[in-house]
């Protein structure tokens, strides 16, 4: 509806300026026209109404960053990187009686002044371990050669294996062999019920390098990757995106997305590991974005229009929807799937380099086949959105929307207002069904008593 919009403005200019001849020739469609305007400025209307946020703050970069440049460290802190070898962390703090947000650079150690970082990405050891681990790629330029790395960065030392300044400057350096791309990580089985979190690196070999820790050696190493994902050999180009999902009975969902059009999807029984599916479907263009979630176990892809795969756990990629008016705000970057409106059932969020955020709700119908997603809202940007992530940085129990785009990390909140008028909904609905069961309960007891007394009346008089 917004594009039809967009084209419907240009239209509007062409008829002003032209305004005579296009009334007398088209006569009562002149009239049709700017019904259809009017129509489209309401619905555009509306979809700003339902747009859930307010913008808490906006800290700009000195450079711009990319698709792989935001992630989440720890609870309530973000980690941005940007092309010129800056780490921005990003987190709120209580200044003056009141949290603020706060933007802090942070000195990774190993990262040289000409260094142009290529991605980033964090996270907390599996128990019983304990530790954040940060990991960074980069490319050194040394004029004649552009050299590419892997820093890996975690502190072994009691009481400072989650604090970030400390963890900035135990680094372990790796030299790569190939360009990296994106830096992912998950958790994975290893030798009975332990499991253990590793880094996965895509790069331009066409390959997929795993990254694991030796604990003796209190150090990471790169690792075979056939040993714990079997289903990401021989790829059939460079995996731009990769995401893995884990499902019952001891299985995972392994998706990813390739620079030649190509998307592959696995099952996987972890416990072998050994892949027990595998579907492969090819596009004609870069896929920018694979995202699993559950919706009885979907799949979300992203090329200029983004596609929804469902129940491919069963069906691999035979069930596919694509999301209406998706590609009509150049190439989405960026997707994420979360509970945005609190009732149960879980939004689709795009970001596209056409600086739009669109949001789409799955509307189930009476067939399967006829459910669809709609477009609830979008919101503008005034810069291409790279990546989103939903996370609580205040600690209030309400999770915020951070937008990373070319120019900075936007912040975004639920409406305190239309959020606590929602609370006491639900409170007052709570109420009632209490309320409701406690009389039934009571007519319940009631009637048992009335019904209960004539025999006991009739027993004292035999007794008598």
């Amino acid at each position: 509806m917004s594009f039809l919009l967009c084209v419907s403005l240009k239209l509007w200019r062409t008829v002003f300026r032209n305004c005579q001849p296009l009334c007398s020739y088209a006569g009562c469609e002149f009239w049709t026209f700017l019904l259809n305007v009017a129509s489209s400025l309401s619905s555009c209307r509306m979809l700003r109404e339902s747009y859930p946020f307010v913008e808490d703050s906006f800290s700009r970069f000195p450079s711009q960053s990319n698709i792989y440049g935001l992630c989440q460290a720890g609870e309530q802190e973000l980690l941005a990187a940007t092309l010129k070898g800056k780490v921005v962390c990003f987190r709120y703090q209580e200044l003056q009686q009141k949290i603020r947000p706060v933007a802090k650079e942070v000195q990774f150690t190993y990262i040289p002044v000409d260094a142009e970082i290529v991605s980033i990405d964090a996270f907390n050891k599996s128990p019983p371990n304990r530790g954040l681990v940060v990991g960074i790629t980069f490319i050194k330029d040394s004029g004649d050669k552009a050299t590419p790395f892997l820093n890996i960065y975690c502190d072994y030392e009691p009481g400072s294996e989650f604090n970030l300044e400390s963890i900035a400057q135990s680094c372990l350096n790796l030299e790569l062999q190939f360009t990296p791309f994106q830096l992912y990580h998950t958790e994975v089985q290893c030798s009975g019920e332990s499991s253990e979190t590793v880094f996965l690196l895509s790069g331009h070999d066409q390959r997929i390098h795993l990254y694991k820790e030796n604990a003796s050696l209190h150090q990471f190493e790169e690792q075979p990757v056939e040993r714990l994902f079997p289903e990401l050999q021989q790829l059939p180009s460079n995996v731009l995106w990769l995401d893995m999902l884990s499902i019952a009975g001891g299985r995972r969902l392994s998706a990813f997305g390739c620079q030649n059009g190509c998307v592959g999807l696995a099952l996987v029984n972890q416990s072998g590991p050994e892949v027990l599916q595998s579907w492969r479907v090819q596009f004609d263009s870069p896929i920018s974005t694979v995202l699993l979630f559950p919706l009885k176990k979907s799949m979300l892809l992203t090329i200029e229009m983004a596609v929804v795969y469902r129940d491919v756990h069963e069906c691999g990629l035979s069930r596919s929807m694509c999301l209406s008016e998706s590609d009509q705000w150049d190439a989405v970057l960026c997707a994420l799937v979360i509970d945005l409106d609190f009732d149960g059932q879980k939004e689709v969020l795009l970001g596209t380099y056409g600086q739009e955020l669109l949001c789409y709700k799955f509307h189930p119908t009476g067939s399967g086949s006829e459910s669809q997603f709609e477009l609830q809202w979008r919101r503008s940007f005034k810069s291409p959105l790279l990546s989103i992530i939903y996370l609580d940085l205040t600690g209030d129990g309400l999770r915020e929307l951070a937008v990373l785009t070319l120019k900075g990390l936007h912040i975004l909140q639920h409406s305190l207002t239309s959020t606590a008028d929602l609370v006491l909904e639900r409170l007052t609905q709570k109420v009632t069904a209490l309320t409701a069961g406690s009389e039934l309960d009571s007519a319940k007891a009631t009637d048992t008593e009335e019904k209960d007394a004539p025999a006991k009346k009739e027993e004292c008089s035999l007794s008598n």
